[in-house]
């Protein structure tokens, strides 16, 4: 079997994203673990690595991302039509593109984190 190479999108590189936690803010690091942890009980079958500079999980296509810099948290959702489709849950939160920011005190309810990875799910598969 070959190793999978940084170029490889499909590769599951888990430890890439351990790094990645382990260098954030504590406070920053647990809302992010917890998105990892939703997502992963959700989709136990996505590969994840860090891409972009983010930790990515992929289910044949990208499926989302999330990553923290030294004001916020992000979502990265990749679809604007779940974005307009969510805009009443998502009204206190500020977006970018296809991008969720939310703070550590604030964070993204599991619920809320459960509609978009279902809604990317779907959109995936049609």
């Amino acid at each position: 079997m070959q190793k999978p190479t940084r170029k490889d999108t499909d590769r599951n590189a888990p430890q890439e994203v351990d790094r990645y936690l382990a260098e954030i803010p504590d406070e920053y690091r647990a809302a992010l673990e917890s998105v990892r942890e939703i997502v992963s009980a959700m989709v136990p079958d996505a590969t994840e690595r860090v891409s972009y500079g983010v930790p990515i999980f992929r289910l044949n296509k990208d499926l989302l991302g999330y990553g923290a810099n030294k004001n916020f948290c992000s979502l990265h959702v990749m679809s604007s039509k779940i974005l307009e489709r969510r805009k009443e849950e998502l009204k206190d939160f500020k977006m970018s593109g296809t991008t969720i920011h939310f703070h550590p005190a604030q964070p993204l309810s599991r619920a809320l984190i459960e509609m978009i990875v279902s809604d990317r799910l779907g959109e995936l598969q049609s």
